[in-house]
């Protein structure tokens, strides 16, 4: 039993650093092709328009059950349609193209930024009150400071490099728009771009929260406003990218990274992490996100995709702290509200002894 109970343990563990090293790989492989010519907005088309493809079948066997609520309705059409603007269509374009210009530990670090983003959006929304003699809003706050200490290294300070890139390709075809004409180490650019896709998917977390308690079949919302957020880069896409050339696709590598990460993204990640919630709870699968800097930095060295500089690794180090700060001050928030109810279950049933007794001598 102890045995089951440790491989209980082990196997979300582990299958969520997994996870985080794959996506982290694809990351670097996205670079890689974005650095040789590939636009980023075609590969985030083509990449989401396979993984629905894939995504909307898969979802009706993942949620066989059938419950009264429709999808089809007006205001749950009118969430995915902004789920997939924000979730895909402007956090998935901002966060390529800002790839473009920056590096796959640069992605890592602005994405540490996310609960940074949420705690000043709950406080600008006033959803949360800037309460400092609370012990748990001090923990956000101070978790919040250091993040972005952090971000601004990244962003101020290269340092010395740790290891070069084998080459520095620069694009050689004429871009089409301003956007596209950069060296890939352009990072102060890159950063802000990875930033807004951050408060991006932020806004996205917010509307998602509020749509899976109106229609709690995940993968199904997931499919439909992967649907929706396709069809939208596809739009933008089009007006942006007139080049006929940049849409033709060849039997080579970056095919295959397009429907490695589109079968990994919408299908393998997106069950992993909905299992893993619903086992763990939902502060367990954020947990793993710092590991991305791990991964970020092992692949840095041991590929030639980008050059590896101090600044970027000791920025990101210092993010990463103040991520596991803020989830610090979620989980004693999170004890706080369970001792709280379970306080308030002990109150009800001990209103409720005298009662019975008194009814009991009657």
């Amino acid at each position: 039993m102890l045995e089951r109970a440790k491989m209980a343990e082990a196997f979300p563990f582990t299958v969520m650093v997994i996870m985080e090293g794959c996506t982290i790989g694809l990351t670097i492989l996205a670079k890689s092709a974005i650095t040789a010519g590939m636009n980023p907005f075609v590969f985030v088309v083509y990449t989401n328009a396979l993984g629905s493809i894939s995504l909307l079948p898969y979802s009706f066997l993942f949620h066989r059950e059938r419950i009264e609520q429709s999808i089809f309705s007006f205001p749950l059409l009118l969430r995915i349609f902004f789920l997939g603007l924000t979730g895909i269509a402007i956090a998935q374009n901002l966060a390529f193209l800002g790839l473009s210009y920056s590096s796959p530990i640069v992605v890592c670090e602005m994405g540490l930024m996310i609960p940074t983003i949420s705690f000043l959006l709950q406080f600008i929304m006033r959803k949360t009150k800037l309460d400092l003699g609370s012990t748990n809003i001090r923990v956000k706050v101070i978790g919040s400071l250091i993040s972005i200490m952090g971000a601004i290294v990244v962003e101020i300070y290269k340092g010395p490099y740790i290891r070069k890139a084998s080459s520095q390709q620069l694009q050689t075809r004429k871009p089409s728009l301003f956007v596209f004409y950069s060296t890939p180490d352009r990072w102060l650019i890159g950063g802000i771009l990875l930033l807004a896709s951050s408060l991006s998917i932020c806004i996205w977390n917010i509307i998602q929260l509020g749509t899976i308690r109106q229609y709690p079949q995940v993968m199904k919302v997931v499919s439909f406003y992967s649907l929706a957020g396709t069809i939208q880069c596809a739009i933008f896409s089009l007006i942006v990218e007139r080049d006929l050339d940049a849409w033709k696709l060849k039997l080579n590598l970056d095919l295959l990274l397009i429907i490695a990460t589109a079968i990994f993204t919408s299908i393998i990640r997106s069950s992993v992490h909905i299992s893993c919630t619903q086992m763990k709870g939902p502060l367990y699968v954020p947990m793993f996100k710092p590991f991305g800097i791990v991964f970020a930095n092992a692949f840095g060295v041991g590929f030639f995709t980008n050059s590896l500089r101090y600044g970027s690794v000791i920025g990101a180090v210092i993010t990463g702290m103040g991520y596991y700060t803020i989830m610090w001050g979620h989980v004693r928030e999170g004890d706080e509200l369970h001792k709280r109810h379970n306080i308030d279950r002990l109150d009800s049933s001990d209103e409720k002894v005298p009662l019975l007794e008194e009814e009991s001598e009657v």
